[in-house]
């Protein structure tokens, strides 16, 4: 049951008023905005009749930025001051681009030399971030929806009560924070963000579904990337069990294939014509079985060409495509913990989901047809807007949460160079886990601590997401200290992690929000790294935790001596303890765990005799002065 809400003093909403919400695609390559009209969701158009806004940005030093379909003109004639694709950089460290800058057709600043700032690029207009170019297309989204919800002569002082903005289902918690920053600069009200595939499932209204518990998968196939996403549906809440895909997986391999077997063909090179041709021919084999293709011989071509492609002939040419998003599709089960036949519907998303191929390959897997009724260019903002009415308040009925996943595993750096998992990958968000760790010296007064994400054991092979230390721990032994770490994950992805040492009270805490992040590729590879070193991540765990605990025993014996060797053991005593504990250091240096394990147990054994001393200094101690009748 919803909470029952209070307004502000004086702000209280007339009965029959209407707020304004949209929901909003921010893609690559094309944009959208949508709205809620008399209960209907549909996607707006501009003045002449698109929906689609490339998501380009023009910049000159004489006029303000241009948006959309003028900027995207410009590609050719002003390549160093029109920005496209600017998704693929958001939340990217100048340091990461670095490496693509000689491929990029942009010139980033010199100044972005910092430990990881903002990119910045340069154009006529100046220095602009990424973040900034994404705020300028939010903005042009923004106006069009006022234009068409208020009109054009009421646009002063119109404002959007709220907005639901689509990201990702693999972006981190740099991407989605850039995101938030682009809606804030661009004057948006941003109710929250959405992982597209749940948006697709709200739009086909798989959310209002009467069934106690239900399972959906969206299969969402782009022109660069697949996602694949396993959703549950239990008593209005809307759960994202499982998340998988390939970054570099799409409908422009779909082009490339049918490229290269044209440059077969004509005894060519893979060129921009013949990747331009493949695509128009994949477009036209979507309504025909057959295209009839006329190459002629030029600067492109070795030879000329002609001839009948039929669909048959194209589907052998991009099935390896559609079979690896099969495999995907599997594991992406397999990590749900459910099977095909659990499954209730299957959404399409993305304009490659076009293909019959595709469709038919799906439906085989599943083995009932998958839903296909919305334009899947569409249904990602046509969600997004269901769920922005819902969010801003004029869907009374609307109870609907939506619960999405960590795609990789949150954790700690602990001694030995390990990575401990706090929250594991593929658990529900908003989460909050806490952990207990202890100190490992006598009189540490201060840790460290370092967040990492992935699945490797080692912190190494993990990436670092910040750093930050905890100060003021009353001096103890070793292991005295207790130290909670608590891990949050909010409803938008973004986390954060505290610290505080429960004796003392002494805490610190950091948000996390780096300004580069990890792709879908990256967390892809991770995720694959995990399953195939799995053997060599065990091995290098266990010899790092024999190391670190060899390191303790020589600390504690260490310790021990420093207070009272010199009284409780003679002089050939004392040297044959040190020559067993040299002699596990020496052998700590080396790889073997097993090795190390055994020598530890040995200087345990042979320090048992020093170590019953100490008791009974203790016993006596403790006895001393004192009667039996007072005991």
């Amino acid at each position: 049951m919803a909470l029952l809400q209070i307004s502000e003093p004086g702000q209280a909403a007339a009965p029959h008023e209407h707020k304004l919400a949209v929901g909003i695609d921010l893609g690559t390559t094309n944009s959208l905005v949508a709205t809620v009209r008399s209960g209907s969701a549909s996607v707006l158009d501009d003045q002449v009749g698109d929906t689609m806004l490339p998501s380009v940005v023009n910049y000159s030093a004489e006029s303000a930025p241009e948006v959309g379909r003028a900027a995207f003109e410009k590609i050719v004639t002003d390549p160093l001051n029109t920005l496209a694709s600017i998704k693929r950089i958001l939340g990217k460290s100048s340091a990461e681009l670095q490496e693509i800058t000689p491929q990029s057709p942009y010139l980033f600043s010199d100044k972005s030399g910092d430990i990881s700032p903002v990119p910045k690029i340069l154009t006529a207009a100046g220095e602009v971030t990424p973040i900034e170019v994404s705020a300028e297309i939010l903005k042009s989204l923004k106006r069009r929806a006022l234009e068409t919800l208020v009109g054009e002569s009421m646009l002063d002082g119109a404002e959007l009560d709220g907005a639901v903005i689509t990201v990702p289902a693999y972006f981190d918690d740099a991407q989605r924070q850039a995101t938030k920053d682009a809606a804030k600069l661009a004057g948006i009200k941003l109710l929250r963000l959405l992982n597209e595939p749940t948006a697709a499932a709200v739009a086909y209204g798989l959310d209002v579904q009467e069934d106690e518990s239900v399972v959906h998968a969206i299969y969402d196939l782009g022109g660069g990337t697949f996602d694949i996403s396993i959703l549950r549906l239990t008593r209005g809440v809307f759960e994202v069990m499982a998340t998988g895909g390939d970054a570099m997986l799409g409908g422009d391999d779909m082009d490339h294939l049918l490229a290269e077997w044209l440059a077969i063909k004509t005894e060519s090179r893979l060129n921009p014509y013949l990747l331009m041709k493949a695509r128009r021919v994949k477009e036209e084999l979507t309504e025909r079985d057959s295209v009839e293709i006329e190459l002629e011989e030029s600067d492109s071509l070795a030879k000329s060409w002609s001839g009948n492609l039929t669909r048959d002939k194209f589907n052998s040419i991009v099935e390896p495509i559609v079979k690896r998003t099969v495999r995907l599709m599997r594991r992406a089960l397999r990590d749900a913990g459910v099977a095909q036949e659990d499954i209730s519907e299957v959404v399409l998303v993305g304009g490659s989901t076009r293909v019959p191929l595709v469709r038919e390959m799906v439906e085989e897997f599943f083995g009932y047809p998958p839903l296909a009724g919305i334009d899947p260019d569409q249904v990602v903002a046509i969600g997004a807007a269901i769920q922005a009415d819902i969010l801003v308040g004029n869907k009374k009925d609307g109870e609907l949460l939506l619960l999405d996943v960590t795609p990789l595993t949150l954790g700690l750096e602990i001694m030995g160079g390990m990575s401990e998992g706090v929250i594991p990958r593929n658990t529900t968000i908003p989460v909050a886990r806490a952990q207990e760790f202890t100190t490992f010296k006598d009189g540490q007064s201060a840790i460290s601590i370092h967040v990492v994400q992935g699945e490797r054991d080692m912190v190494v092979d993990n990436r670092s997401l910040a750093r930050f230390e905890l100060r003021g721990i009353p001096p103890m032994v070793a292991g005295a200290a207790r130290v909670r770490v608590t891990f949050q994950v909010d409803a938008d992805g973004l986390l954060s992690v505290s610290a505080r040492e429960e004796n003392s009270g002494v805490q610190a805490d950091i948000e996390v929000r780096p300004s580069y992040g990890l792709n879908d590729g990256e967390i892809e590879g991770m995720l694959k790294e995990s399953y195939q070193y799995a053997t060599e991540d065990r091995d290098a765990r266990q010899l790092s935790e024999q190391k670190v605990e060899a390191a303790r025993t020589i600390e504690a014996l260490e310790s021990a001596l420093a207070k009272d060797g010199s009284k409780l053991l003679n002089k050939d005593e004392m040297d044959t303890l040190r020559n067993k504990m040299q002699e596990l250091i020496d052998i700590a240096a080396g790889d073997d765990a097993s090795i190390i394990e055994k020598k530890i147990e040995q200087l345990n054994h042979d320090s048992e005799f020093y170590a019953a001393r100490r008791m009974d200094q203790s016993v006596n101690s403790a006895l001393s002065g004192q009667r039996v009748d007072d005991i």
